[in-house]
C-alpha cells in the first residue's frame, strides 16, 4: 500500500508530502502543520499540452566542414554542402535555410537546376538526391542509390533534364531528372579509350558538354586521359593522353579550346583543331631553374577560364599551384588577367571556388563579376570588377567561430532601445575597405513577420571576447564586440608562471556570463577564476579599474559518513575554518610550493582610456592558496538594485558590494549552515595513499546519478582547432576499496568533489609535492571550448555498468575529480594522435550511501531576490538563494540601506540564518511566482549613464524597480511561491512557511543539464533539457507535465554546454563548432514559422539564349537540333540496369518533426504535419489548376482569332 501511495503521489504531483522518501522540506526547522493545500491557492493554469510543439527554426553561422559549392546564376541562390550531410542555402539577408540528409553522408557535389527551384546533391554513400526548393522548407523528391559504382562527378547542362554521372570505374551514366531513373545509354570506359590502351584511365573527374555543340561530351579521367565523346554516333571524336593527372577542365565560351589544371602545378591549353599536344603549357608560380626545368609546384586543384566583353584578355582563376620550397605560405587564389597576376592569400585552405557570371549560357561571353571562395572555416566573395579585387562585406554571421565559442546566453523580449544602442557603438569599430557594390548572392524574398520582438544572443569565446548578436525575427547580425583581455596586463615571457601554466594559450576564456539588459550591467566569468563587471556608457572615459582579491579555501578534511537511510547522511560540525582574505604576497614568478595569495592574472593598475560601450569597473579574482591554484567559479549572480555580486565555487561563497568595492562575505559552504547543518560531518585523518589535487570544478554538479542503460564514450577535438584531428581523453583508473570488481570500474561518487590541502605523493602525507603537470592535473593548454567536444551514447547491456553523472560532467567541463572515499586519483591524459573511447560506469547498487556522496559541496546556482530568510519574517527582504551540489538550498537574508547616500557609505549586512531546503540532485534553477501564478522578476536599477555630463548641483539619482508579489489576493499578503529545480526533481515551496506544495520527480534514469522558468503564451512554465535528449516542460505551480519529447539525442558535449531556453518558447545550442541552432517549443511559433522563413524560389524569366547569327549557325554546326530525349529516352536507349541503381521516392512534402513523440502530443504533432502536407498539396493543385485555366483561355483566344481570320475565306483560298 505504501508503494501504491508513492505511485499516486508521483502521478498527481500535487501531494504536500514528499514521495519516494525524499528529504523533508524545511527539515532544518520542521514542517509546518498549517501548510496550505494546492486547492487553497486556486491558481488558474492556462498552459496545456496543445500549446507545445518542437521544431527547428533556423541555423546561424558557418557550415561546419564544408565540402561542395554551387550557385544558381538566375535565382542568385548559393548552396554549400558539408561533410555531415548538411546543405546550407543562402540568398539575400534573411534567406537562410538548412537541409539535412538523413544518412549523414558527406555531400560530394551540388548541381542546381538553374531557374527551376530544384537542387541535385551527390553524397558519399553514392546516392543522388533531388531537392524541391519551391517551398520554404525544402524536401527530397527523389533519390537514386548506386549499388555497384562510386559516384565521382556530376554535370547537368543548362535547360536539360538529363544528368551525366561519372563513376570511379570510369563509366558515365545518364539519369533522367524528372523520373530519377537511369537511362539505358551508358558510356563505358573501355569504349571511351582506345582498345590498344593497356591501363585503366582512372575515375571520371570532369564532365562537360561543348559550348559549340551540345551533342559532344568532354570526359576527363584522373590519369590525364581526355575524350571528346559524340553522343549521337556513340564514338570518340578525339582522345588526349597527357602525362600529368588532371584535376579540372574549363572551356572557352566559343568551344574551340579548353584549359586543364594538373597535379604538377601546370595549366595546359588545348585547341580542338590540333589535339596531338597542347598549344600552351604554363607554370604560373614555377620559376625556371638553372638546368632549364621548372621547379616543382603543388597541384592546381581547380581552374576557371572566363571571357569578358570589355577586355580582349580572359580571366584565368585557379587555386593552388604554389612552389613547394615556399614553406609556411597561406593557401592562395590566383587571378590572371592578361599579363597581370594577382595572388590572394587566404586564412584557411580553399575547399572550392566558383566564378559568378552574368549569363547561364556557356556559349556566350561570360562577363565574370565575382568569385565565391569557400574556405574550411570562412566564406569570401571577391569583386572582379575592380582592379584591386576587394572583398564584399559578408551579411551572414559567418564569424561566430572566429574564436571557439565557450558559452552562450539567449535573451528574448529585451528592452527595445538596447539593440540600436549596441549597434551604434559597434558600428564605429567595423572594418573598412570592402567593395561598394551590392552583395551578389541576392536571391529569394524575406519579410519581417508580424510577431517579432527584440532578441539578443550573447556568445563568449576562448580568447576572452564577448559578442552581442541581434537575433530578432530569426536573423542574426553582429551588434557589438567586447574584449575582456584588455583589462589585464599582457603576460611577459618570463612572467608566464601564474597564468601561463594554468591555461597557457587561453587564460581569458569566458566560462559564464550574466547580463541585466535593463540596467545594462554585464558580468563575465573567466577560466582563470576571475569576474569582470562592466557598465555601459555612451561616452569614453579615463579611469582606473578596481581589483578585489578573494581567498576562498577549504582546509578541513571531512567525509560524509554512511547512513542507514538513502537521503539522511550524517555530518559533524566543522572546525578550523577561516577563509578570510589575506594580504597578497608580492607578485613574483615563484615556484608552485611558495605561491600564496596571488591571482592568476594581473589587472592593469594604471589609468586606462575606455571607448564608448561596456567599460570595466571592477575585477574580482580568486587567489592561489598554499601553492594551489584557485578553483574555477561555478555560479554567478548580480543584482543592480542591490549593488551586489555573488560568486561561488566548490570551496565556498563570496558576496561583493560593487558599489562600495568591498567584500561582504567570504565563507566556506559548511559555514553557511551554522547550527542548521542537516548532515553530521565526521573528520578523518588522511590515508597515506591519498593525493590531493587542484581539480577544476564547474557548474551543474550532481549528488548522485541513478542507473542508466547507456554508456558514455567521449572523444575530444583540439580545443581551439576545428579540424578533424581528434584529441583523445584517456581515463586512468586505480582500484580503491569502493571499486566495482564486477565491472572493473570505480564506483565514484557523482557530485562535484572539491579537494583541498596540499598535494602529496602516495608515499605519505609528508612526501614531495607533485609537479604542476603531475597526475590529476590536466594540462589545460587551451580553454575548454563548447565547440570542440563530441560524445556518442551507444546503448549497452546491463552487465556493462551504467553511466555516471559525475563522469558526464567530467567530459562536459573538462575537469578531473578526486574522491575522498575512494582514495584514488582520476586523471586525464591528452593525446594528439590517438582517439580512444573511454567508458564511465558506476555501481549498479541503487542505494546512495557514503560511496555516492562527495566530501565537499559546490555552489551550483545563486539568485538574488526579495524573499523571506526566516519563517518568522513578516515582510520580504533582500535575500540570496544558494543552491549546492548536494541538493541543499540555503537562504541568506541581507540588510541593505535604501537611501542612496547611505547605500554608498553604510555597510550591507549579510547574515546566514541556516535556513535549509532539500532536493534530490544538484540544484540548477530558482524562480519565484506570486499567488496569481505570475513570474516575479528580480529588482533592478534603471540604467543611467554615469559618464554623461550633468549638472553638479543636481546629480542623477538611482531609480530602482522592485517587483512585489501580486496584491490581487489579499488573504495571501506578501507570500509567494519559490520554484526550485534540481537535476532530478522540481519542488514548489510556499514562502515564508517553507511548506512544499508540489513535487515532481522529473527523471530517475538520467539527469537534467538545463532548467529555466520561461514565459510562453502569456503564462510561465518550467522548461528542462535532459541528458538523455528529452526536452520537457512542466506547468507552474502544479508541475504538471506538458511536453516530453526525445528530440535532441545528446551526441555532442557542446550541446550540453551551450543549450539554453528563453522566453517566447525559444531555445538554442551550438550544434557544431561553427553553427548555432535555434529551435522553438511553442506551438504558436511553429504555426507562424512558415511566414517567418524566407522564400528560396522567386519566379524569374529565364534570360534569352544568345543570337548565334547566320555565319555562326552555318559554320558552327547544327548544334541546335540535338534532342537528348530522343537519344537517351527509353524508346531509343532502353531502360537502365535495375541492379546498378535503386530509385527511392522522397517525402515530397514539408520536413516533419523527426522526434519520436508519444501520447496525445505526438498524435497532435503528426496530425498537424499531415494537415500541413495536405495543405501544401492542395496549394500545388491550385497552382496547376490555375495554370491549366490560363492555358485553356489562351488556346480559346487563339482559336477564336483563327476562326475570325478564316471566316470569310473560300475553300480554295486556303
Amino acid at each position: 500500500m505504501k508503494k501504491f501511495r508513492k505511485v499516486l503521489d508521483g502521478l498527481t504531483t500535487s501531494s504536500p508530502v514528499n514521495p519516494g522518501g525524499s528529504p523533508a522540506c524545511g527539515s532544518a526547522a520542521g514542517t509546518p502543520s498549517a501548510a496550505p493545500t494546492p486547492r487553497e491557492l486556486e491558481i488558474q493554469e492556462t498552459l496545456m499540452s496543445e500549446h507545445f510543439q518542437i521544431c527547428k527554426t533556423v541555423r546561424h553561422g558557418f557550415p561546419y566542414q564544408p565540402t561542395a559549392l554551387a550557385f544558381d546564376p538566375v535565382q542568385k541562390i548559393l548552396a554549400i554542402g558539408t561533410r555531415s550531410g548538411g546543405v546550407r542555402l543562402l540568398g539575400r539577408p534573411g534567406v537562410d535555410c538548412h537541409c539535412q540528409h538523413e544518412s549523414g553522408a558527406a555531400v560530394l557535389q551540388l548541381q542546381f537546376l538553374i531557374n527551376e527551384g530544384a537542387l541535385v546533391t551527390a553524397c558519399a554513400d553514392d546516392t543522388l538526391h533531388l531537392w524541391n526548393l519551391r517551398q520554404r522548407r525544402p524536401a527530397i523528391l527523389h533519390s537514386l542509390k548506386f549499388n555497384r559504382e562510386r559516384i565521382t562527378f556530376c554535370h547537368l547542362p543548362f535547360q536539360s533534364k538529363w544528368l551525366y554521372v561519372g563513376t570511379e570505374r570510369g563509366n558515365t551514366h545518364i539519369v533522367n531528372i524528372e523520373s530519377f531513373v537511369l537511362s539505358g545509354y551508358v558510356i563505358m570506359w573501355n569504349k571511351a579509350i582506345e582498345l590498344s590502351t593497356k591501363t585503366h584511365p582512372g575515375p571520371v573527374v570532369h564532365l562537360s558538354d561543348s559550348p559549340k555543340d551540345e551533342g559532344k561530351l568532354l570526359i576527363g579521367f584522373e590519369s590525364g586521359t581526355i575524350v571528346m565523346w559524340d553522343l549521337r554516333v556513340k564514338r570518340a571524336d578525339f582522345r588526349i593522353y597527357y602525362d600529368e593527372a588532371i584535376h579540372s577542365v574549363s572551356w572557352h565560351h566559343e568551344g574551340r579550346q579548353f584549359m586543364c589544371s594538373h597535379s604538377d602545378g601546370s595549366l595546359s591549353m588545348w585547341n580542338l583543331r590540333n589535339t596531338a599536344k597542347p598549344f600552351q603549357v604554363t607554370f604560373p608560380h614555377g620559376k625556371s631553374q638553372r638546368d632549364g626545368r621548372k621547379e616543382s609546384c603543388k597541384p592546381i586543384l581547380k581552374v576557371e577560364y572566363k571571357t569578358s566583353r570589355n577586355s580582349s584578355e580572359a580571366f584565368v582563376i585557379f587555386s593552388g599551384g604554389l612552389s613547394y620550397d615556399k614553406a609556411g605560405r597561406r593557401p592562395t587564389l590566383t587571378i590572371m588577367h592578361g599579363k597581370a597576376i594577382t595572388v590572394l592569400e587566404m586564412d584557411y585552405p580553399i575547399v572550392d571556388f566558383m566564378v559568378l557570371c552574368d549569363t547561364p549560357y556557356l556559349n556566350e561571353v561570360q562577363e565574370p563579376y565575382a568569385v565565391v571562395v569557400l574556405l574550411e572555416k570562412d566564406f569570401v566573395v571577391v569583386d572582379l570588377t575592380q582592379s584591386n579585387f576587394p572583398i564584399f562585406e559578408n551579411p551572414y554571421p559567418m564569424d561566430v567561430h572566429e574564436s571557439p565559442v565557450t558559452c552562450t546566453a539567449y535573451f528574448a523580449d529585451c528592452p527595445p532601445d538596447i539593440i540600436p544602442v549596441l549597434y551604434s557603438i559597434g558600428a564605429k569599430h567595423k572594418k573598412t575597405g570592402y567593395s561598394h557594390k551590392e552583395w551578389p548572392v541576392s536571391g529569394g524574398t524575406w519579410t519581417i513577420g508580424s510577431q517579432t520582438y527584440p532578441e539578443i544572443i550573447v556568445t563568449g569565446h576562448a580568447d576572452g571576447s564577448i559578442k552581442f548578436w541581434d537575433a530578432t525575427a530569426i536573423t542574426l547580425q553582429m551588434l557589438y564586440k567586447l574584449k575582456t583581455s584588455k583589462v589585464f596586463e599582457n603576460p611577459k615571457s618570463g612572467d608566464m608562471g601564474r597564468s601561463g601554466e594554468l591555461v597557457e594559450e587561453d587564460p581569458y576564456a569566458v566560462q559564464m556570463i550574466s547580463w541585466c539588459p535593463q540596467s545594462r550591467i554585464f558580468c563575465v566569468v573567466g577560466i582563470s577564476a576571475h569576474v569582470i563587471l562592466y557598465r555601459f556608457s555612451k561616452y569614453d572615459t579615463n579611469t582606473t579599474i578596481t581589483s578585489l582579491e578573494v581567498r576562498l579555501q577549504c582546509e578541513m578534511e571531512d567525509v560524509i559518513s554512511p547512513s542507514d537511510t538513502e537521503n539522511t547522511p550524517c555530518y559533524s560540525d566543522p572546525s578550523g575554518l577561516s577563509p578570510q582574505p589575506q594580504p597578497p604576497s608580492p607578485r613574483s614568478n615563484t615556484p608552485d610550493s611558495t605561491r600564496d595569495s596571488i591571482p592568476c592574472l594581473k589587472v592593469k593598475d594604471r589609468m586606462i582610456r575606455m571607448p564608448p560601450g561596456y567599460q570595466a569597473e571592477l575585477v574580482v579574482q580568486l587567489l592561489w592558496i598554499d601553492g594551489e591554484p584557485p578553483q574555477q567559479i561555478t555560479s554567478l549572480d548580480l543584482n543592480s538594485a542591490y549593488g551586489l555580486l555573488a560568486v561561488g565555487n566548490c570551496n565556498g561563497l563570496a558576496v561583493v558590494d560593487y558599489l562600495q568595492k568591498t567584500i561582504l562575505l567570504c565563507m566556506n559552504t559548511l559555514e553557511l549552515y551554522g547550527s542548521a547543518d542537516p548532515f553530521q560531518r565526521l573528520t578523518r585523518s588522511p590515508r597515506k595513499n591519498r593525493q590531493s589535487t587542484s581539480d577544476f570544478c564547474m557548474r551543474g554538479l550532481s549528488n548522485f546519478y541513478s542507473d542508466s542503460k547507456k554508456r558514455i564514450r567521449t572523444s575530444y577535438q583540439s580545443l581551439t582547432e576545428l579540424s578533424d584531428n581528434q584529441v583523445s581523453l584517456d581515463l586512468e583508473r586505480s582500484k580503491s576499496p569502493t571499486s566495482d570488481h564486477v565491472n572493473g570500474h570505480c564506483t565514484s561518487p557523482t557530485s562535484q568533489p572539491c579537494p583541498s590541502g596540499r598535494a602529496r605523493v602516495p608515499g605519505g602525507p609528508e612526501g614531495p609535492r607533485l609537479a604542476r603537470r603531475g597526475p590529476g592535473r590536466p594540462p589545460f593548454r587551451k580553454a575548454q571550448s563548447a565547440a570542440c567536444m563530441e560524445v556518442s551514447l551507444p546503448v549497452s547491456s546491463l552487465t556493462e555498468g551504467h553511466s555516471s553523472r559525475r563522469a558526464m560532467l567530467q567530459q562536459l567541463h573538462g575537469v578531473s575529480m578526486y574522491s575522498h572515499d575512494e582514495h584514488h586519483i582520476t586523471t586525464y591524459s591528452w593525446s594528439e594522435r590517438e582517439s580512444r573511447e573511454n567508458s564511465f560506469s558506476r555501481s549498479r547498487s541503487s542505494s546512495v550511501s557514503s560511496i555516492d556522496r562527495e566530501t565537499k559541496e559546490a555552489v551550483t546556482t545563486l539568485q538574488f531576490m526579495e524573499s523571506y530568510g526566516r519563517k518568522s519574517d513578516p515582510l520580504p527582504t533582500p535575500c540570496l538563494w544558494v543552491g549546492t551540489s548536494l541538493g541543499l538550498v540555503l537562504i541568506i537574508p541581507m540588510s541593505i540601506p535604501m537611501d542612496e547616500q547611505e547605500r554608498q557609505e553604510d555597510p550591507v549586512t549579510v547574515v546566514p540564518t541556516g535556513t535549509v531546503l532539500m532536493l534530490k540532485g544538484s540544484i540548477l534553477r530558482f524562480s519565484f511566482l506570486d499567488f496569481g501564478g505570475a513570474l516575479i522578476h528580480s529588482p533592478y536599477e534603471v540604467w543611467r549613464d554615469q559618464q554623461a555630463p550633468g549638472d553638479p548641483d543636481r546629480p542623477r539619482k538611482r531609480k530602482l524597480v522592485n517587483f512585489s508579489p501580486s496584491s490581487s489576493q489579499e488573504a495571501s499578503g506578501d507570500c509567494h511561491l519559490a520554484v526550485v529545480c534540481s537535476e532530478k526533481q522540481a519542488k514548489v515551496f510556499l514562502m515564508p512557511t517553507q511548506a512544499c506544495l508540489y513535487v515532481h520527480n522529473i527523471t530517475e534514469s538520467s539527469f537534467l543539464l538545463r532548467a529555466d522558468v520561461v514565459s510562453v503564451c502569456n503564462s510561465v512554465c518550467l522548461a528542462c533539457f535532459c541528458a538523455n535528449g528529452h526536452i520537457m516542460t512542466l506547468s507552474l505551480p502544479s508541475l504538471r507535465p506538458l511536453l516530453d519529447i526525445n528530440y535532441l539525442p545528446l551526441t555532442d558535449m557542446r550541446i550540453a554546454r551551450t543549450f539554453c531556453f528563453t522566453n517566447g518558447g525559444q531555445a538554442l545550442y551550438l550544434c557544431s563548432p561553427t553553427e548555432i541552432q535555434r529551435i522553438t517549443y511553442s506551438q504558436e511559433m511553429c504555426d507562424n514559422l512558415q511566414e517567418m522563413l524566407g522564400e528560396l524560389f522567386t519566379p524569374i524569366e529565364t534570360p534569352e539564349a544568345p543570337n548565334r547569327g547566320f555565319l555562326k549557325g552555318f559554320f558552327g554546326g547544327n548544334a541546335q537540333t540535338f534532342d537528348r530525349e530522343e537519344l537517351f529516352g527509353e524508346a531509343s536507349a532502353g531502360k537502365g540496369s535495375r541492379s546498378l541503381a535503386q530509385h527511392i521516392p522522397g517525402q515530397g512534402g514539408m520536413e516533419g518533426m523527426k522526434a519520436a513523440a508519444g501520447g496525445v502530443v505526438g498524435d497532435l504533432a503528426r496530425a498537424r504535419i499531415a494537415l500541413d502536407e495536405r495543405g501544401q498539396r492542395l496549394g500545388e493543385l491550385e497552382e496547376r489548376t490555375a495554370l491549366m485555366m490560363s492555358s485553356a483561355e489562351t488556346f480559346s483566344k487563339h482559336a477564336h482569332e483563327l476562326m475570325l481570320k478564316c471566316k470569310d475565306k473560300k475553300w480554295y483560298q486556303f
